[in-house]
């Protein structure tokens, strides 16, 4: 199987395992249904739960019930995209190539989405029926945490907001990538991990892949916002230089950019290399993440 069949394939079993958990638009509330369901069947890659679902192959593949954890990674996402699309944040019109939420259904409902969306995540894994009850709970502990204040996405957001206008500075910008899109993309793969079982040796070793993996997908889309148009994003490109945004770029170049994201790309692989072909997938995704072009 290639890289995009196992792709498809990937996000095929994600989407329907979405489509069963989100409540279908002719629930009541309706309004709020379609909110969820607007932004989260938009099209994104499913990034997320695919690193989930092949860091869970390398310690037991085909683990039942993964996809229903891994689908808990993409509800947060989303919820952090309708979220930062809003004009108390990056005030943006443009998602996933279509009007954001709040365009569509109000700021109000945008609001309630995400917050929907945010509050589903942990329900789905309570409700995980191939799991323990100490697994469910360490997988919890994961997401929370990884979405938190404390090194986790909101903190992050909070350092890139209050970040806009001062001067780009490596510290900085470490302070903010690493807990805004590196937490989410790191636990992931540890998600991926603890529900299969992994040991400690081996959940230490995708931890060091997931980091390596997600700084680099960091470091991409603050090439991409540069270098891409808007209609190969889905979104507004050039927004992070006209919000004065720390990024890469801004810090270290595009040139320097481009190698650290390259340097990333090789730790991750090497992060993984005591598993053998056990990672192949792994090794695969790390490299997709590195030439994409969206």
């Amino acid at each position: 199987m290639t890289l995009n069949e196992y792709l498809a394939a990937r996000v095929a079993t994600i989407d329907r395992v979405l489509h069963d958990w989100v409540p279908a638009e002719t629930v009541e509330p309706q309004t709020i249904h379609r909110a969820m369901r607007y932004s989260l069947f938009a099209g994104g890659k499913r990034i997320r739960p695919v690193l989930c679902m092949a860091a869970s192959d390398v310690v037991r593949p085909d683990a039942p019930g993964i996809a229903d954890a891994a689908s808990t990674l993409e509800m947060i996402h989303t919820y952090s995209l309708i979220h930062d699309d809003l004009p108390a944040l990056d005030n943006d019109d443009l998602r996933r190539g279509q009007p954001t939420n709040h365009k569509v259904f109000g700021e109000a409902m945008a609001i309630l989405a995400g917050d929907s969306l945010l509050t589903l995540a942990f329900q789905v894994l309570a409700s995980l029926k191939h799991a323990s009850a100490e697994a469910r709970a360490q997988l919890v502990l994961e997401l929370a945490s990884a979405s938190g204040t404390v090194r986790g996405m909101i903190g992050g957001q909070v350092h890139d907001i209050e970040g806009e206008g001062m001067a780009p500075t490596a510290a900085l910008l470490d302070k903010i990538h690493r807990a805004k899109t590196g937490a989410l993309l790191k636990a992931s793969v540890r998600m991926g991990a603890i529900y299969a079982g992994a040991s400690a040796h081996e959940l230490q070793a995708l931890s060091e892949y997931g980091e390596h993996a997600g700084l680099a997908f960091q470091i991409v889309d603050d090439i991409l916002d540069i270098e891409a148009s808007s209609e190969a994003l889905g979104k507004t490109a050039g927004k992070d230089l006209h919000q004065q945004k720390i990024t890469f770029p801004a810090v270290y170049g595009l040139a320097e950019s481009k190698r650290m994201a390259e340097e990333e790309r090789q730790r991750a692989h090497s992060a993984v290399a005591g598993f053998g072909t056990r990672a192949a997938r792994l090794t695969e995704v790390a490299d997709l993440i590195v030439d994409r072009k969206s």
